[in-house]
């Protein structure tokens, strides 16, 4: 049985070059990655994943922040076709430690992000694509981005939704900032949490049903508040006067919380066996697959590895639904071939 690991980031060289380039020094954007050697020294990486034996293997996907935050829309597209390429070549070279990688969609670049999207997917084989929760602050479901949506559903091929949140996302109203990097901790939590609601009742998975995205972290707050994400909304509208957001329930066309049991959720969870145990319960044993978010953790790559691998191990489930976690969700959404 390989054990799949759905949700790891990576610079590779080239693109870490062309970013250094590009911010002319070291800042606030790549310090956090480059403090960690995994993340652009491939040797340090494979010393990493030699650790858990030949059957560990990864999905290389970039680490945040969003390209928007650091570039322009067409330094974007030159930061992303760099990126895509790099690991498009690592999977060639390595493909049993790298069966596939996620493509970054260019969401602040409409007129492009399409055609990158079907660039990655289509020229470099890209699995899927990741996105973040929010664009420069824009919600997800913005008509601006409904093309995206629509192209990935018409591919059958996942999206993978990290959370972008920063400090500059107060917790106060009248603070400037959020404090004790609670907009991590809480946060990011939160973010995938709201990103998933604006995704369900804007209609977006009715107008594209075979849209796959993958929530990051476990599937956020939302196993957690089932009931308030199931019966409290039944009640939208109660607690609002200003607008009919009973409309809002009558216009879809299943029941809401049907919509947030078709996301996909990773176990990405820093080792915290009650948020895999809460995924799999609310998702079902069918759409959880082994993440760790290596390589940041205190140790610099192996620890969530280490602990997210213990976790599902000893959890009590039965050893098919630990192979789909490990391999056979991840193979049968992403078009795997081992």
């Amino acid at each position: 049985m390989k054990k799949i690991d759905v949700f790891t980031h990576i610079w590779p060289k080239p693109f870490h070059n062309a970013l250094i380039d590009h911010l002319g020094h070291t800042t606030d954007i790549t310090r956090r990655s480059e403090a960690v050697p995994m993340m652009t020294n491939l040797d340090r990486r494979f010393e990493v994943m030699d650790m858990f034996g030949p059957d560990y293997c990864q999905i290389l996907s970039l680490a945040s922040p969003p390209f928007e935050l650091y570039a322009d829309p067409a330094k974007s597209l030159d930061l992303a076709t760099i990126a895509s390429d790099s690991m498009a070549e690592l999977c060639q070279q390595y493909p049993d430690r790298f069966p596939g990688f996620i493509g970054t969609a260019i969401m602040s670049n409409p007129e492009k992000m399409v055609e990158d999207a079907r660039r990655n997917i289509e020229d470099l084989g890209a699995v899927g694509m990741q996105i973040f929760t929010n664009v420069m602050g824009k919600p997800l479901d913005l008509p601006e981005f409904d093309p995206f949506f629509e192209y990935m559903a018409s591919t059958g091929k996942p999206i993978w939704m990290h959370p972008s949140r920063g400090a500059n996302f107060t917790d106060y109203l009248t603070e400037e900032q959020s404090e004790y990097e609670i907009w991590w901790t809480f946060g990011w939590p939160y973010e995938t949490s709201a990103a998933m609601a604006r995704l369900v009742f804007s209609g977006t998975f009715d107008r594209h049903p075979n849209l796959k995205i993958i929530t990051h972290h476990a599937g956020g707050m939302i196993p957690f508040f089932e009931g308030r994400v199931g019966a409290g909304w039944d009640q939208m509208g109660a607690r609002t006067t200003a607008k009919d957001l009973q409309k809002v329930l009558k216009a879809l066309k299943r029941p809401h919380l049907e919509y947030f049991k078709e996301f996909y959720a990773d176990t990405a969870s820093f080792g915290s066996q009650k948020a895999i145990e809460h995924a799999i319960e609310f998702f079902s044993e069918d759409r959880v697959m082994f993440a760790s978010d290596a390589p940041f953790d205190p140790e610099g790559g192996p620890m969530y590895i280490r602990d997210t691998m213990a976790v599902i191990d000893r959890m009590d489930i039965s050893d098919a639904a630990r192979q789909k976690i490990y391999q056979d969700n991840a193979v049968a959404l992403l078009g795997l071939k081992l």
